[in-house]
């Protein structure tokens, strides 16, 4: 089923396209020169930033993923936000970064518009909706399978006046950015692995998903530590980073509690579903694009007299890219319809198939623009390179792709195995 869009969104889609191809793309190339180079480029947020979110907010563009049930956000459907995220993907470094819808700020602001206190959402919420601090998401950790939230282990102990927070947190994007100032920490605040795992018990105080807390770190909390920034294939993605973080004796206030203790688990699935489908819809577009920049290349390049253009194998290629780009986009907008009508937790079988199947095939359509471009396809002269490293970090942020196609898999055995057993009852 085909969803609809509203006049209003209609317009901003509009919008959003004519601003993405007339003023993110060409200000690419001076956004890398601002960033300059070795620790310039973590001291500063390119100047074209603030400049693009000034046009941005002038043009409406702004704050353009909270969900209509939202009343901080833009009124819009996620399936209609799919559409606008599809068209940021384009310009993946500038766009959603010049329109206020970047993650990890998004889904941050999601949490703390959902299931934030009145104090936070005036302390955090509202500065972050006006684009004037950024935010960090702490739950990855080196030591454990992060993939499943329940094994994470980063300690919150009670205080006086508050708690402290000890423990390890690697991968964590946008820690390195200068206009940092908060990490939504994903911690453990209840039985460790081993105590749930020894004890009879798997309810209450000792079932899995009750030993999880989420809280708010302020960046220059004493005992805070951005150790180094993790660098992807050789990108650094300054000044955002993706960070690893010591957080040592660190001290906060019980306001910074979201929620309540015990209901992290329950938080972190809150924010993981959407932001997987962002995700997803951002790559659509960074596929359009590479797709876009492969046959331009296809029809400019002449080899013995003819264009590649004119190669059965080419033309091959690009059919093959388009199939696989229109088949993905048909998945992001039916999880996104579903999320409309159902809500994330009970889309998680559509959103799990985008997840999946989208940054693949974003992969093969890169891949062979590279293989279309030759030598410069792997370098800067080209913006293929930085995409396929991006893209290739999707089959592994917010879940690998293994995690999300057992959950599938184990879906359909138990719906099959319920068909088999009402049919014997027949």
């Amino acid at each position: 089923m085909i969803a609809q869009i509203s006049p209003k969104a209609q317009k901003v889609i509009d919008d959003l396209a004519k601003f993405v191809e007339e003023e993110c793309i060409p200000s690419e190339q001076r956004y890398e020169q601002e960033l300059g180079q070795g620790a310039q480029r973590w001291a500063r947020e390119p100047p074209v930033v603030d400049e693009l979110r000034e046009k941005a907010k002038r043009l409406n563009l702004w704050n353009l993923f909270l969900p209509k049930e939202y009343s901080q956000g833009a009124g819009f459907t996620n399936y209609e936000y799919a559409h606008m995220c599809e068209i940021m993907g384009r310009s993946i470094n500038l766009a959603p970064t010049a329109t206020n819808c970047n993650a990890p700020d998004t889904g941050n602001m999601e949490v703390l518009a959902k299931y934030g206190s009145d104090f936070q959402k005036q302390k955090w919420l509202a500065p972050l909706l006006q684009g004037k601090i950024r935010s960090a998401f702490a739950m990855t950790e080196p030591e454990v399978p992060s993939s499943n939230a329940t094994n994470i282990n980063c300690r919150l102990t009670r205080t006086q006046g508050g708690y402290l927070v000890n423990g390890k947190k690697h991968w964590i994007s946008n820690a390195g950015h200068p206009k940092l100032e908060i990490f939504i920490t994903m911690v453990r605040s209840g039985k460790s692995s081993l105590e749930i795992m020894n004890s009879p018990i798997k309810t209450g105080e000792f079932s899995i998903h009750n030993q999880h807390s989420v809280v708010v770190i302020p960046a220059k909390a004493p005992g805070v530590t951005v150790v180094r920034p993790l660098t992807v294939f050789g990108y650094d993605d300054a000044p955002h980073g993706h960070c690893e973080i010591i957080f040592d004796n660190v001290f906060i206030p019980s306001e910074n509690m979201v929620l309540g203790e015990g209901r992290g688990f329950e938080i972190i699935q809150g924010r993981l579903g959407p932001g997987r489908l962002h995700h997803s819809m951002r790559a659509l577009g960074v596929s359009e694009r590479a797709l876009e920049i492969m046959v331009e290349r296809a029809i400019n390049r002449e080899i013995l007299g003819s264009s590649l253009a004119d190669r059965g194998v080419v033309l091959n290629w690009i059919a093959q890219c388009r199939i696989k780009l229109d088949a993905g986009r048909l998945l992001v907008l039916n999880a996104s319809h579903a999320v409309d009508l159902r809500g994330a937790s009970k889309s998680k079988k559509e959103i799990a198939m985008s997840k999946i199947f989208v940054p693949n095939a974003a992969l093969e359509i890169i891949d062979r623009a590279i293989q279309l471009y030759g030598a410069h396809g792997v370098c800067q002269d080209t913006p293929l390179a930085g995409m396929y490293a991006m893209i290739r970090t999707l089959r592994i942020a917010d879940g690998p792709d293994e995690v999300h196609a057992e959950q599938l898999g184990r879906n359909e055995v138990k719906l099959t195995k319920r068909r088999i057993a009402n049919k014997s009852r027949l």
